[in-house]
Order: structure tokens, then C-alpha cells, then sequence
């Protein structure tokens, strides 16, 4: 097992920080180790510092680092200019081969911190934990952002190895914001939230609680902003603006090719939290939504809808996918449905609560109800009208989009078919069948008008009927 080990104190204690690559098996062995932690901050494994592991580790019985040592985490630029660098001492903490003891360089220059050492394997993985760390190829050379904490760790890890330190500027950027150095925007995802952030947060749900909004809007809303507050968290939140929400869109979700939608969800989370919790120096009256693409919605014809809804011979799945389509239901609605809600003397089916907390009705075709009854006899549910293998648990979502995708495959039909294809099938299939569109707004739950419009471009009616100038030539 290659590795580099050394004496280091974290959190008070006094622990062996081991650094080695990142491989499954040799941080399985480690795991076996009494008292075996991984440290966020520092990115290295470490154990205690006892006299049975410096003898494991091959460290001599000595103090931890000076540097390490220092009670003072303030220190300045210019105390550790002034700071004696010591030659390598070999009794005083051994380096396995895989981390030789040449010389580092380290170089401060404005906002950024230059790094230039023999390029080793157990280093490279040391060097890449930083945020925003970058190879330059042609100085060959590492470059951090210039950030207090950077320089200690640097010098907590490299400490006797170090052979110059040349500062060229003494200013410090604590506050130094991500934009200036973010070259990997999957970084984004392992970025650590603020403790600040995390109790804004806290209070932003329970308002949106107490607000009666849905908990998957409170959970949408809880991400996009966990999301945005992490790529700001070298910042306090009085400091955010509208500039850094214009940064955020452009270096995070247009850099990541995120979809319009899903902005539109960060910006609603950062709207509504900036003008109802923070409310300081962002004016969510600026916040600008991105132009959504206009697309129409995918169709199915009647003879597609039909081979997959006699794709199945089970009759829980196939009763699944034709109550889907007959009443145009999304698919959270069909798994919440209960026996009540079927009104088989009306022809009626009540949904309750869905989007928007509406409910509201749709017509049930006489084959359905029939194939409802018996789906009934044969599964007899207690709770939901669709159930798993569980008594009284809803159906699963994935398992119902599971069976759709056997259907498809039954069929051969190759197009992306989603659940939520033959709720477009069925408005379409109503607006071609001469249904008024006030009454498709109404069986789909619709709020606007313009909604529902959508599908007077897809069906063909009217477009089949129009009649091409290319056949008269």
C-alpha cells in the first residue's frame, strides 16, 4: 500500500493523517482500523495518533509540526514569510517513496496561489482535493485561489518539504467568489453548505410550510436553492445580487446545458427566498426567467395507444394504462387514486387533490368501468385502487413506468414513449374527435386556457384538411 503519513491536530485531537489514492480496496482496509475517520475538510483519512499506529505508519515518537502545532488559526500572510522553513528532518517525519522529499515551491501571487513540485501520485491526489484547483500546462505548475485556509493546509502537508515561499502581493481573498475559479462545475455537487445556509434553509421550509405548499415543490425548492447557496458559500448572503444570480444561470446551469425548466425552478426558489426570509440586498424583482422553448407535445396515434394498451395480459398492469389514457391522468394521480373515488353509476372518476390542490372529474367510458370491476375481483385492494406487493402501500412509480416500457418493447414501437405521452394523447385524441376545448381544459385540471391550447397544434384535423398549392402544379 503506497501512502504518505503524517502527524497532524484536527479538531482539538491528535490524529495520523494518511493520504493514498482513491481505491475502493485500500479504503476498505483502512476502514478496518480502530478509530478510522474521513476528514471533509482536510480530504485524508486519519486515525488516532497513539503509539501502536505511529509504529504502523512508520512515524517516529515525535510532537506534531509546528505549523500544525499553532493554537493562533489568524495568522498572516506576513507571519509566515517570517517563519523559519527547517531542512527535511528524516527522524522527525518519514515520507514514504511515493512522496518523495524534494523540494516545494510555493508561490503567492494576488488571488492566486502557485504550486511547483516533482509530480507525484499520493501529491496529485493531495492537490486535486483543493476547490478549484487547475494544472497549468505550460508553467507546469498547480494553482489554487488564495484563500487562508488553502495556505495552511498546503503548509500542514508539504511542511518540511517546503524550499520557498515568495509572496509577491500580501493582500488575502477570503471572500473570493466562485466564478473566478470554477473550471469544473461537477465540483458544484460536493460543495459543503454553510451553517448559515443550512438554518436559512431550515426557516425557508418551514415557511413554505406553514404557506400549505406541496412537499414536492417544498423539496424542489429546498435542492435549486441548496444548489445555488452551495456555489455562493464563500459568500455571506448579504452579499448576493442580482449579478451573482446572472453569473449562477451562466457558469452553473448554461456551462452544465441544465434545461430552461429547471432554471425556472432556481429561480422561483431564490425569488421566493430572498423576498420572503432574506429580503436584503437582492431585489427578486430583477430576477430574470429564461425564454422557454416552445414545444409541442408528443402524440401518439390511436392505433399506437391502442397496441400498447393490449401489449399486457396482466390485468393490473394493463387496467393501469388504460385508466391512464381513458381519463388523461398524470401518473402521481393514478397511483393516488382509492375505490371511493370511482363513481361507476355517474360514469364518473374523481380526482382529488392534484396539481395545484384541485379536484375535479373526469368521464369513465363504460369499458373501463368494466375492466375496473374486473380488476376489483381478482386484487381486491384495501387502501389504493392500484396497490404493490405490499397491502395498502400506493404503486410505485418506477414499476408503473416499467410497465409501460415492457409494453413498448411487446409492440416494437421505437419512439421515448413516457406515462405522460397518453395524457397528450387523449386531449388530442378528444380536440380531433370535435370535443370543445373548454371542456378538455377541465378534464385535464388545466388553470389556463392557454394550456390546453397547446394541443390545437398537433392535431390534425384541421391541418389534414388544408389542401397543398404543390398539387396543382
Amino acid at each position: 500500500m503506497k501512502y504518505t503519513a503524517k502527524q497532524i491536530e484536527h479538531k482539538g485531537e491528535k490524529r495520523i493523517a494518511v493520504y493514498f489514492a482513491n481505491d475502493a480496496a485500500l479504503i476498505a482496509r483502512f476502514k478496518k482500523l480502530e478509530g478510522a475517520r474521513w476528514s471533509a475538510s482536510l480530504k485524508c483519512w486519519h486515525v488516532g495518533d497513539t503509539e501502536e499506529n505511529r509504529e504502523k505508519f512508520k512515524l517516529a515518537d515525535v510532537l506534531i509540526s509546528q505549523l500544525a502545532d499553532e493554537k493562533d488559526n489568524n495568522r498572516t500572510i506576513e507571519q509566515l514569510n517570517n517563519r523559519t522553513i527547517e531542512p527535511i528532518d528524516q527522524s522527525a517525519n518519514q515520507l514514504i517513496s511515493t512522496s518523495s522529499n524534494c523540494n516545494v515551491t510555493i508561490t503567492i501571487k494576488g488571488k492566486q496561489i502557485f504550486i511547483k513540485m516533482p509530480k507525484k501520485a499520493v501529491d496529485t491526489q493531495f492537490m486535486t482535493s483543493f476547490r478549484y484547483v487547475r494544472w497549468d500546462k505550460k508553467r507546469l505548475e498547480w494553482v489554487i485561489p488564495n484563500y487562508k485556509n488553502n495556505l495552511d493546509m498546503l503548509n500542514s502537508y508539504f511542511d518540511k518539504r517546503i524550499n520557498e515561499l515568495i509572496i509577491e502581493e500580501t493582500k488575502q481573498f477570503d471572500n473570493l467568489t466562485i466564478r473566478e475559479f470554477e473550471n469544473d462545475n461537477e465540483r458544484t455537487k460536493t460543495l459543503i453548505l454553510s451553517e448559515a445556509g443550512k438554518e436559512k434553509i431550515e426557516k425557508y421550509m418551514h415557511w413554505l410550510r406553514s404557506k400549505r405548499y406541496s412537499e414536492s415543490t417544498i423539496k424542489t425548492y429546498k435542492e435549486a436553492l441548496q444548489l445555488f447557496l452551495k456555489y455562493f458559500n464563500d459568500k455571506v448572503l448579504s452579499d448576493i445580487t442580482n449579478e451573482d444570480v446572472i453569473l449562477f444561470n451562466n457558469n452553473y446551469i448554461l456551462k452544465n446545458k441544465l434545461s430552461a425548466s429547471y432554471q425556472n425552478q432556481v429561480v422561483n426558489a431564490i425569488k421566493l427566498f430572498f423576498s420572503k426570509i432574506e429580503n436584503k440586498s437582492i431585489d427578486p424583482e430583477l430576477i430574470h426567467r429564461p425564454k422557454r422553448p416552445k414545444l409541442l407535445p408528443n402524440v401518439l396515434s390511436k392505433e399506437e395507444v391502442k397496441l400498447v394498451l393490449n401489449a399486457h395480459s396482466n390485468v393490473k398492469h394493463k387496467t393501469m394504462l388504460c385508466l391512464l389514457y381513458s381519463c388523461g391522468l398524470r401518473c402521481g394521480e393514478l397511483i393516488r387514486l382509492k375505490p371511493e373515488h370511482i363513481d361507476s353509476k355517474r360514469n364518473i372518476l374523481i380526482i382529488k387533490q392534484s396539481k395545484g390542490r384541485k379536484d375535479r372529474i373526469a368521464p369513465l367510458s363504460n369499458k373501463i368501468v368494466e375492466m375496473l370491476r374486473e380488476y376489483y375481483k381478482l386484487y381486491k385492494p384495501t387502501l389504493y385502487l392500484f396497490e404493490g406487493q405490499t397491502k395498502g402501500e400506493a404503486y410505485d412509480e418506477r414499476s408503473l413506468q416499467l410497465v409501460l416500457k415492457q409494453a413498448l418493447e411487446k409492440t416494437g414501437i421505437k419512439k421515448p414513449v413516457s406515462l405522460h405521452w397518453l395524457r397528450h394523447s387523449y386531449a388530442t385524441h378528444l380536440l380531433e374527435a370535435g370535443t370543445d376545448l373548454r371542456y378538455i381544459q377541465e378534464i385535464l385540471g388545466h388553470s389556463s386556457s392557454k394550456t390546453t391550447e397547446v394541443y390545437t397544434h398537433v392535431s390534425t384535423k384541421s391541418i389534414q384538411n388544408v389542401k397543398s398549392p404543390f398539387d396543382d402544379l
